[in-house]
């Protein structure tokens, strides 16, 4: 019987946003599932993840796994979906599940489907759709080998709600590989910030070129980012000119979003950056060019300069929130 693992992605012991929706994948297959949990000190991730329905969470609490590297996490992965017999290891297309399920495909000889956007089953066959040429055209498949490797977009599977379940908690061992002794992890530098994580956010607000300067980032966008509570994106012509680090960077090789609301100041829109927003629920562009791209796909556009409209518009957030 066909049935799926879904790895769940946990930093510090707390569980990623990310993880749901993996787990939203594998509803939509209508198969049943389980969730495997790695890392060291996972015991309330391991509680928040017995609320989703799965028929057990597998929770692999070891010193080994406390950070991600690949020849301890890879080989423990692989070994687990072996010995459950699961046909489909599935986890989110963040930069952990891109690196992590390839490397697992290898080793468990499987066919694997990256950055997928649906999954459907025909005639008792999983059949995956996935955006090619930065989205403007989608692509059908099929893995025809008895094990597949499957990474979901994050920006196309909603995250799954808590089903008021209480799974099994089971526990695994980590199964490290022989070379892992010889790999050590250094260090992980973390942008410290007080702003939502960009792929986490419910509101992103980003910036283009226009903004003109790293200063006007400053004294322009980011009160706005504030009065929403959101998190800060940029374009990839913004990022290149030097106004803002690249891990703010939106767009087919930056982060994919899907935020409630998405705020574009100053973004053309060309077809690299709309890859990476264009499934926000509620898209809101601000350029003095009638003609720019992003209004094709913009909810809400206005047509103004942009440092003449930001700043009205933040003054008319933070006076609607204090009115709450």
């Amino acid at each position: 019987m066909s049935k799926i693992l879904v790895i769940a992605e946990i930093s510090g012991g707390r569980l990623k946003k990310t993880t749901h929706s993996a787990i939203n994948f594998a509803r939509a297959a209508a198969l049943p599932f389980d969730i495997l949990a790695l890392g060291k000190s996972i015991g309330a991730a391991v509680e928040e993840l017995r609320a989703y329905g799965a028929g057990s969470v597998l929770a692999a609490d070891d010193a080994l796994l406390a950070n991600y590297v690949a020849e301890a996490f890879v080989p423990t992965v692989a070994d687990v979906a072996k010995r459950g017999g699961y046909t489909v290891v599935v986890v989110t297309a963040s930069s952990f599940g891109k690196d992590l399920s390839p490397r697992v495909a290898v080793r468990l000889g499987a066919g694997l489907a990256p950055d997928i956007s649906r999954v459907e089953s025909q005639g008792g066959a999983l059949v995956y759709k996935r955006p090619m040429y930065a989205g403007n055209a989608i692509g059908t498949m099929q893995v025809t080998t008895p094990v597949q490797v499957v990474s979901v977009r994050q920006s196309e599977f909603s995250p799954a709600a808590p089903s008021g379940g209480s799974s099994t908690v089971t526990a695994v061992a980590a199964s490290p590989a022989p070379n892992a002794a010889r790999v050590q992890f250094v260090s992980f530098e973390e942008v410290k910030s007080e702003r939502p994580e960009l792929t986490e956010a419910r509101v992103v607000v980003a910036g283009g070129r226009s903004l003109k300067s790293a200063d006007n980032f400053k004294s322009v966008l980011e009160p706005l980012v504030d009065a929403f509570g959101a998190g800060m994106g940029a374009s990839r012509a913004a990022v290149d000119a030097g106004y803002v680090p690249n891990d703010l960077q939106v767009g087919q090789t930056g982060k994919v979003v899907a935020p409630q609301l998405y705020v574009a100041v100053g973004i053309s829109g060309a077809i690299q950056h709309l890859a990476g927003m264009k499934n926000s629920k509620v898209i809101v562009a601000i350029n003095k060019d009638a003609e720019a791209p992003i209004f094709q796909v913009a909810d809400y556009g206005l047509v103004a300069d942009l440092f003449k409209a930001v700043p009205e518009l933040t003054d008319a957030v933070k006076q609607a929130r204090a009115d709450r």
